[in-house]
């Protein structure tokens, strides 16, 4: 069984965006509550932490390759005082040399730091990847009917994308900034006290600057991942249901959404890019100011002989190493903010409580497939109950048929035994023993689901057709396919077994993906099957057809079957008739047809 991602500070399921409505009775979903910042930079520098080798070496390289850089404007300054003031040539040829070896070394140590690092950055963005995939693979059902693919496809790609981006970008520079700026100020003290102050008079208004507009920006930013989040779910719904915008004539009403949706994003875009802006422009006005005093003061104190020319040189490039960290973070500001707002989205998913409980389970032995529902009741909110109090067994090998109206609680009853939700009441039980005492996996993997969506991978048909069971021999799936009655389209195409499937199964009918779905269960050999509308997609012709194979795969099995061909089930042991959420009639084919109620009504009504 999957094992659950440990998580520092776990939280409540992941609101998705624009607080969209889930399936029916599900009720609206909360808005999404962002973390603070300071949350997410912890939580990010704790991946990086899992390779620590890389971020020493970085630090080792960083802190060599500014200490070089730190050496340039004390050389500088010394070649002023010791040979230009004073005219001096002998030796200024040496003092060159040297200065262009210290700015060349520091530079290879800088790239050396930046190659480290980008290696580092790109391992830690493969863990949190890697960690968010997982968890998306351990999370119930629920959680994906009331989210949006399209804004988990969001928070899986372009979130994580910036917060890569700023890894390999910022992280270096902010690193190097760190060393640059407390040696710069260690020099400058060291040298005369009061340059120092005077550099560093326009600082507490870069900060208090800093902070105004840091204020603003991550709001801005946080709305505009949401928004970017809800745009790409929206296009991902259109592009999938192209078909049925095009039947219903809904592509200006779609384009017009879209054009929403999309001026949202831009103006909310435009808001946090305006905003950061401001911090470039912001700092350099400021330090231009700094310098202009510095070089005005230091200057004056120059000319009375209160300093050396060499230290008001060395003092001028000192402050522009002092403002290189600052504007380094108003360079990088965008990227941070959007980095922050998007690793919160990542966590909110990672965070999310996984649908395996830590306690041991008990293991399934082999299953005779004896199922009993037991007073079970299910409402996926407590204030709207789908199921009530259903009752009913099915013998090991016996056909279960249910039918009636749609929204019934049909697809409900079959979703509980595979645990895809948790009962609110009542228990069902698998050869008398509780499935909420069984470990999910094994007790999915005993259980053949065929549903009326019949949904296709990317690949080969032999992969499809053996996804259930990734060892089969092309035998193995060939023999499934027959019993499916797909063998005989299959080989008809050009590469057979090998045809290339698009996602989704674009490229076959839909009759043909049915199929495919159907022998990808008469492969995985389950104990337990169930048929969701299994054969709505496949004409009357080839129904005849698999008729006779679905009473073979059947056999020995305890079957599930929904359908709306009462033809399909006119063999079951038992016919269960389900009408808001109750089972209303029960009893075979002909049991039914005497009574002369809801089943009989329907029959006659198929028949007409």
């Amino acid at each position: 069984m999957a094992k659950p991602i440990s998580s520092s500070s776990p939280s409540t399921a992941l609101p998705p965006i624009g607080g969209r409505m889930g399936p029916p009775g599900r009720g609206p979903v909360p808005k999404v509550r962002a973390n603070n910042a300071k949350h997410a930079i912890l939580r990010v520098w704790s991946y990086m932490g899992q390779h620590r080798a890389g971020v020493i070496a970085a630090l080792v390289l960083t802190a060599i390759g500014t200490l070089l850089n730190l050496a340039g404007p004390y050389l500088l300054g010394r070649a002023v005082n010791e040979h230009i003031v004073p005219r001096i040539t002998e030796g200024l040829l040496k003092e060159c040399l040297l200065l262009l070896t210290v700015y060349v070394l520091g530079s290879l140590m800088m790239w050396a730091q930046s190659f480290v690092m980008i290696g580092v950055s790109q391992l830690t963005v493969k863990d949190l990847r890697q960690d968010l995939f997982s968890r998306l693979q351990q999370l119930p059902i629920s959680f994906f009917d009331k989210n949006q693919s399209g804004d988990l496809m969001s928070r899986a790609t372009n979130d994580i994308d910036n917060v890569s981006t700023t890894l390999n970008q910022s992280v270096t520079q902010l690193m190097s900034s760190a060393i640059l700026l407390v040696g710069s100020l260690s020099i400058m003290l060291a040298l005369d006290v009061r340059l120092t102050l005077l550099s560093l008079i326009t600082v507490p208004l870069i900060t208090i600057a800093t902070r105004l507009i840091a204020s603003k920006t991550r709001k801005h930013f946080t709305a505009q991942q949401k928004l970017l989040g809800e745009l790409n779910g929206y296009a991902q719904e259109t592009i999938a249901g192209q078909k049925v915008v095009t039947a219903y004539n809904r592509q200006g009403e779609a384009h017009k959404h879209f054009v929403g949706l999309n001026e949202k994003l831009r103006v909310s875009s435009t808001q946090a890019q305006s905003v950061s802006g401001l911090v470039g422009p912001t700092m350099n006005v400021m330090n231009n100011i700094g310098f202009a005093i510095l070089a005005a003061v230091g200057g004056w104190m120059a000319y009375h002989n209160l300093t050396s020319i060499g230290l008001i040189v060395s003092f001028l490039a000192y402050s522009r190493q002092i403002e290189r960290p600052i504007n380094d973070l108003a360079n990088q500001y965008n990227l941070i903010q959007a980095a922050i707002a998007g690793a919160e989205r990542v966590f909110h998913i990672i965070d999310t409580p996984s649908e395996y409980v830590e306690e041991q389970k008990k293991q399934l032995d082999q299953i005779r497939g004896k199922v009993v529902f037991e007073h079970v009741s299910f409402g996926y909110t407590p204030e709207r109950p789908i199921l009530k109090d259903v009752s009913f067994t099915a013998q090991p090998g016996e056909m279960i048929a249910l039918v009636g109206p749609t929204g019934a609680g049909k697809t409900t009853i079959i979703n509980l035994l595979p645990r895809f939700y948790d009962l609110t009441g009542g228990r069902i039980t698998i050869d008398d023993r509780d499935i909420t005492e069984l470990e999910k996996d094994p007790l999915r993997r005993e259980l053949g689901i065929v549903l009326q969506d019949a949904y296709l991978f990317s690949g080969t048909i032999r992969d499809n057709i053996a996804y259930g069971k990734p060892n089969a021999t092309i035998e193995q799936i060939r023999q499934a396919a027959e019993l499916a009655n797909a063998h005989s389209f299959i080989r008809k195409l050009p590469q057979g077994y090998d045809t290339s499937i698009i996602a989704g199964g674009s490229n076959l009918s839909q009759g043909q993906r049915q199929l495919l779905t159907i022998a990808r269960a008469i492969l995985a050999d389950p104990a337990i099957l169930i048929l969701d509308e299994a054969t709505s997609s496949i004409d009357t012709r080839t129904e005849m057809h698999i008729q006779q194979a679905m009473r073979t795969l059947m056999k020995g099995r305890t079957s599930f079957v929904i359908a709306h061909r009462l033809s399909t089930i006119r063999e079951a042991d038992q016919i269960l008739v389900i009408d808001a959420g109750e089972i209303t009639e029960r009893g075979n084919h002909e049991t039914l047809m005497k009574k002369q109620g809801f089943y009989y009504q329907l029959h006659q009504g198929h028949l007409s």
